[in-house]
This record gives C-alpha cells, sequence and structure tokens, in this order.
C-alpha cells in the first residue's frame, strides 16, 4: 500500500476521486436516452480532464482514463455504441491542454 501511495501523491488521491465521480456523472447523465447534446457532454469531458490534469500537473493519461473512460463503459452496448470511445479522445485533448497551460504557467 505504501508504493501506491507515494505513486499516486497526497493531493492527487482525492482528486482521482472527484474527477472519477463526476466523470462517471457525465457518463451517467449522457447515458440516459432523454439525453442528445453531444455538445455540452464534449465540452464538460474536455474542461473536467484540462482542470484536473492542471491541478495535478502531471500524468495527463491517469486524468484522462478516470474522466473520459465512463462514456464508453455507461454507452457501449446502447444507442451509441462504439462512438462513445470518442469520449476518451476528447478527454485526452482537455487533460493534454491542462497540462499545457500548467507547463506555460510555470515557464512564466
Amino acid at each position: 500500500m505504501q508504493r501506491v501511495a507515494g505513486w499516486i501523491g497526497r493531493r492527487d488521491g482525492p482528486l482521482a476521486v472527484g474527477a472519477a465521480a463526476i466523470g462517471l456523472a457525465i457518463g451517467y447523465v449522457d447515458s440516459q436516452p432523454t439525453w442528445n447534446d453531444t455538445g455540452i457532454t464534449a465540452a464538460l469531458l474536455l474542461l473536467t480532464s484540462a482542470m484536473a490534469t492542471g491541478l495535478s500537473g502531471r500524468r495527463p493519461w491517469l486524468w484522462a482514463v478516470l474522466v473520459g473512460v465512463w462514456v464508453p463503459l455507461l454507452e457501449i452496448g446502447g444507442r451509441a455504441g462504439a462512438a462513445s470511445l470518442a469520449a476518451l479522445f476528447v478527454a485526452a485533448l482537455g487533460a493534454i491542454g491542462g497540462l499545457a497551460l500548467v507547463r506555460v504557467a510555470e515557464r512564466a
């Protein structure tokens, strides 16, 4: 357990739980049959993964997966099917953008 705690970091643990919870909420709302607004879902995924990466300052892949994996998991057998895997791509773009903003801010 000590190795995991050292790997994830003190602030990253609660941040990981929060990012996963927000991603799950986005995925749940997106999986509802009455929800038909892909743009809002994509924007929320992008902003959430960017914010999580920005707060952490490292591991953009982790934040992209924690935020974006829920949409495909909840949709893969539903109406969207494999197209819901684009949520991981959108979350990855947000995470990379968040990391880029952190790097620019560090240099300023």
